[in-house]
């Protein structure tokens, strides 16, 4: 009896610190533990993927700017996703922190691993990725099964809204993200696929670059049915309306304008809500 009770003692931590190695979509190979509970993420995305995969209950800390779901803004943030406190994050003593490529590709976040933190990273890239980075997800969590099951369902619901908008005239839209100088979005930006797939179309869709740099006169030689904006940004239609230059935009003096909100930003489930709903504001 005394011999099995040491014997348990004795492999109880190897039981703990059972890990395995996996391969995030910046091609790092991480070794995470086997079922990670104490979980950090780095931009409200990952939030949103990792509730989505049903472990919210695991997170301990989330980035500034999370919004949805609406429970996770009430947990405790590690700073703005561009600059988290390493400091903090090291307290809280993780078992995996989660990123996106996008936004943390930042030379702190390596240092964590000094401290034996392990940072699993995403890089979604189109409706496609945001598909891929939930499955690699679900494997960093060892939620495979759900990973495969919420995909499923965000594929169904997208393939829904391309069948009921199929056929109907395309309205050409204008996304400003901001005026000075005009930032937009380009070719590969997932909010230019969300749009495709909600029935409308970006005029700026063929700019190589995900998130380009345009001049007035471009837009204006483009001729956009109507603007897309984002509810409760920081650019509004009276901040185009009063600068130079804008009212020779038909959709500007006319104030041809849709509106769809703060989920279209995000690289995760939460955009797919935003697409159905862009598609019913399109097509009523």
């Amino acid at each position: 009896m005394r011999r099995s009770v040491f014997l348990l003692l004795f492999l109880s931590p190897a039981i703990c610190l059972a890990s395995r190695k996996v391969t995030d979509e910046l091609g790092r190979t991480v070794v995470v533990p086997d079922h990670p509970h104490r979980l950090i993420c780095l931009a409200p995305s990952v939030v949103d993927d990792v509730y989505s995969l049903g472990a919210g209950a695991d997170v301990i800390a989330v980035s500034d700017y999370t919004l949805y779901p609406p429970e996770a803004a009430k947990k405790q943030t590690i700073g703005a996703p561009l600059n988290p406190s390493l400091e903090k994050i090291i307290e809280l003593h993780p078992d995996l922190v989660l990123g996106t490529g996008g936004m943390n590709q930042i030379p702190g976040i390596d240092q964590l691993a000094h401290y034996g933190i392990p940072v699993f990273m995403v890089d979604p890239h189109g409706i496609a990725g945001i598909y891929k980075s939930i499955e690699s997800l679900g494997e960093a969590l060892d939620r495979q099964e759900q990973a495969t099951a919420l995909v499923s369902a965000l594929q169904a619901r997208e393939l829904a809204v391309r069948k009921r908008i199929r056929g109907k005239p395309r309205i050409r839209l204008f996304m400003p993200i901001w005026y000075d100088p005009i930032v937009t979005i380009g070719k590969h930006a997932f909010i230019t696929e969300l749009i495709a797939a909600a029935g409308g179309e970006s005029i700026t869709s063929d700019i190589g670059q995900e998130w380009p740099q345009v001049s007035l006169e471009a837009i204006i030689a483009r001729k956009p049915d109507a603007l897309l904006l984002i509810k409760g940004s920081k650019l509004s239609l009276n901040d185009l309306v009063d600068r130079p230059g804008w009212q020779a935009l038909t959709a500007v003096r006319d104030r041809r304008v849709y509106y769809v909100d703060r989920r279209i930003e995000m690289p995760s489930p939460a955009a797919i809500y935003a697409m159905e709903d862009l598609a019913k504001e399109l097509h009523p």
